[in-house]
């Protein structure tokens, strides 16, 4: 029975997602890591339960009219949780921030510059002083007005909006125009105004093409559509828009991503010619402090800023103003993020990087009796800086607070004073707390996934190391912080890049080696090619016939996307459907199977299977739809079924499940293979991709690739494929990957975990710091030889993992 002073969180019948009717205690005022395979249940226990919970009830304290305003969480599925405090979320939003968020306003760094400048700035002489809203781009006050704040103006060219000069504009030459009726609409107008929209484009005079692509002027005509047997169309006033103002429209006011991004395709950005990129207006970038303007200082890397600061002079307001950033400042460059600029753009940030700004924030908060529930705050780290991870993690319990973490990394979990290991496997598999206490309990829980990894007798594989087929060398790379920088990637290997946080890892696969890759546009598998690659010499490139990147952004953003429809599982099963009896007889095709049209679906419920109920000053809550009761489809079509089995039922089956029910089915079978081998066994056909984490949708894009009959060598790129994944899955993960190398393709992988390199046939180690101490290739050959390497961040940790001494 908990005491008025019981110092444990206690949970009883936890049953959230997986969980199976979970009860355990937890101490308060400690660092309490929760551990398990992907989809154990560990994060329902941490989030879905004890961090929903302490939500919940802050939100009854609050007034009924507020709660309104307020987005609520719904209450968890569980009997009782007693000790719990106030709780403080810092989850990977796996979600885009906007444009105009950067490191300065996530951090509130950017505020503080401000006021220093507000207050203590050197104005010409004369100048009225400003309120510190006009030192920012992100305001009327400040903003440039040519550019509105963003840095950038968007410009298109002929070229850009129309590739191929050998199509008539009726053959779609203009490819920047829309397609269906609206383009149809644009030709017809064209044609009514006397332009031949049936000659090759370069045979038209550059006069008519100018007009054509970039006037201003929008005439009105009246259109004489042809006519089509059976369709009288009658004439209309029709208005015209140049190819650009179409353009330069669709990408400032869409409020589609798709047509924005589309829009984004005919548009090149180059730094704005009245504020030169800085975005603020001339006033605010007259002030100056240390010599410095606030976009000069904003563009500084933090430990750069800092010595500025150090340095600066001034009175007792500058003296306040500048005491308080270096604090921030400093608790930021704690977490090994020292080498980002306030103006980076937070769209470039990884999930990781954004985590550790937001707990730089919450230490300077000075909260106590707070319990701090963070997702996997290693994920992006090097292992170089998972020691300053736990100082600070420290300094959070020290203050008085409790720190709950999921987290795969076992450096972490070794740290932890109360281990929470939840499984054994995933899903149905899982769900159960097998171990509650000091770490050094776990091993004597044979069951524990996490124990073999805890206690050191894990991954110690020990593999022939492949000889490259060919080299692919890229020569004066020069983008972002890698600068005069000449790589070379082996083909037909696995390929491991390292480096400290901000060394230009991503720079240099992600956007410079991708880029190039997809500059060779051979083949219709290659995506369209990046901007400026950024690379002054390519040798070796014609021996790649197809790039496939693997990241970890969703699968889709609404619950009607799902693993089944992202594999193209979803498209064989209703054709299976269709294809019985009682389908047949009844005119049943494929589409009656979907729940995302209109026919089939449940209409009460839109196919969704749930419908909201309001409940005023009470968070809206999710019901089963009356009608369907979860099914998503109508009666009719529930009553055709397949070996037994309705569409929902089949819906519902694990992927384990579904792999028996379907043997016998090529086409089922080749998909359900695949995700059983990157270890998604676990998981609902019908899951929502809004419940799937990120490294469960990559697993699902490695998957769907997998699935493919290949051609010709691909390049595979993958940037920190083990994020969010237990030592056990990046096993299955490994043997995939290693399956691809030895199937003849190339594999290449930024990533922290040591394991990984060292079972890797060649690593590039970049560094030897972070923003513009890094960008330089520190080391590069085989692991053994990368592990001796001097002046290497990353050596002594892989040569703990190959048990070099």
């Amino acid at each position: 029975m908990p005491t008025p002073h019981d110092p444990y969180v206690r949970v009883r019948g936890a049953r959230e997602h997986n969980l199976q009717d979970v009860s355990v205690d937890i101490p308060r005022d400690t660092l309490t890591v929760f551990t398990g395979v992907s989809g154990s249940g560990k994060s329902s226990l941490a989030f879905g339960t004890l961090y929903a919970e302490a939500q919940r009830r802050y939100f009854e304290s609050v007034a009924p009219y507020a709660r309104r305003l307020i987005h609520q969480v719904g209450a968890p599925a569980v009997e009782e949780v007693t000790g719990l405090p106030p709780a403080v979320s810092l989850e990977q939003r796996r979600s885009a921030p906007g444009a105009r968020s950067s490191v300065g306003t996530v951090t509130t760094l950017s505020n503080s510059l401000r006021m220093l400048f507000s207050r203590a700035g050197e104005y010409p002489q004369g100048a009225e002083r400003l309120d510190s809203d006009a030192f920012s781009p992100n305001t009327a006050a400040g903003a440039c007005p040519e550019c509105h704040g963003l840095g950038l103006v968007h410009r298109t060219t002929e070229e850009l909006l129309v590739p191929d000069r050998s199509l008539s504009i009726r053959e779609g030459a203009i490819a920047a125009w829309p397609g269906a009726w609206q383009g149809k609409n644009l030709r017809d107008v064209l044609d009514a105004l006397g332009y031949d929209v049936d000659r090759p484009w370069r045979e038209l005079d550059a006069r008519d093409r100018e007009w054509i692509l970039f006037t201003d002027e929008q005439p009105v005509v009246t259109v004489h559509p042809v006519r089509e047997a059976g369709r009288i169309q009658r004439p209309y006033r029709g208005t015209y828009m140049s190819a650009r103002r179409y353009v330069m429209h669709t990408f400032a006011d869409s409020r589609s991503r798709t047509l924005r991004a589309k829009a984004e395709r005919f548009l090149t950005g180059s730094p704005c010619p009245v504020c030169e990129g800085s975005r603020l207006r001339p006033e605010a970038l007259a002030v100056t402090f240390a010599g410095r303007t606030i976009a000069e200082l904003a563009a500084l890397p933090l430990g750069s800023l800092a010595e500025v600061l150090h340095a600066a002079g001034g009175g007792e307001t500058a003296r306040v103003l500048t005491a308080d950033l270096l604090a921030r400042i400093e608790t930021v460059t704690e977490l090994g993020l020292g080498y980002l600029s306030l103006d980076r753009t937070a769209p470039t940030l990884s999930s990781g990087e954004l985590q550790r700004l937001r707990l730089a924030t919450q230490l300077r908060s000075g909260l106590f009796g707070v319990v701090y529930v963070l997702d996997e705050p290693s994920a992006g780290l090097h292992p170089a800086d998972t020691e300053s991870l736990l100082t600070v993690l420290g300094r959070l319990k020290e203050a008085g607070n409790s720190v709950f973490v999921v987290e795969h990394q076992m450096d972490v979990v070794r740290r932890a004073d109360w281990l929470v290991d939840v499984g054994p496997l995933a899903g149905e598999h899982g769900g159960r707390v097998l171990h509650s206490g000091p770490p050094a309990g776990l091993a004597d829980v044979p069951e524990s996934a996490t124990r073999r990894f805890l206690f050191g007798d894990g991954r110690a594989a020990v593999r022939e190391v492949r000889t490259p087929s060919g080299w692919l060398r890229l020569g004066g790379i020069d983008r972002h912080n890698v600068r005069g920088v000449d790589a070379a990637f082996p083909l037909g290997v696995f390929t491991a890049v390292t480096g400290v946080s901000g060394s230009g890892k991503s720079t240099l696969v992600g956007q410079v080696l991708a880029g190039v890759l997809a500059d060779r546009r051979s083949t219709s598998d290659l995506p369209a090619p990046l901007p400026a690659a950024g690379c002054a010499s390519v040798e070796g490139v014609e021996a790649v016939d197809r790039l496939v990147q693997v990241d970890q952004k969703p699968i889709g953003r609404t619950p009607r996307s799902n693993l089944a429809t992202y594999t193209g599982l979803f498209d064989v099963v209703r054709k299976l459907f269709a294809g019985t009896d009682t389908a047949r007889k009844r005119g049943y095709r494929a589409g009656r199977f979907s729940f995302n049209v209109a026919g089939g679906r449940c209409e009460t419920c839109q196919g969704e299977g749930f419908v909201s109920v309001e409940l005023l000053f009470l968070p809206s809550t999710y019901a089963p739809c009356p009608d369907c009761h979860g099914a998503r489809y109508n009666p009719e079509t529930l009553e055709v079924t397949l070996r037994g089995l309705d569409i929902a039922q089949v819906l519902d089956l694990t992927v384990e499940s579904a792999a028996g029910f379907f043997a016998g089915t090529p086409a089922a079978e080749r998909s359900l293979r695949t995700l059983l081998d990157v270890g998604l066994g676990y998981l609902r056909l019908g899951q929502p991709a809004t419940e799937l984490s990120g490294g469960e949708a990559q697993r699902i894009k490695l998957a769907a690739e997998l699935q493919r009959i290949r051609r010709g060598h691909t390049v595979y790129l993958l940037d920190e494929p083990t994020t969010g994944l237990h030592p056990a899955d990046v096993e299955v993960l490994m043997r995939q990957l290693h399956g691809l190398v030895d199937a003849g393709d190339t594999v290449v992988v930024v990533e922290h975990d040591m394991a990984v390199v060292a079972g890797a046939d060649h690593v590039i180690d970049l560094g030897p710091g972070g923003g513009d101490r890094g960008g330089r290739i520190v080391a590069a050959g085989l692991p053994a030889d990368v592990a001796r390497a001097e002046g290497s961040r990353t050596a002594p940790y892989l040569a703990s993992a190959l048990k070099i001494r």
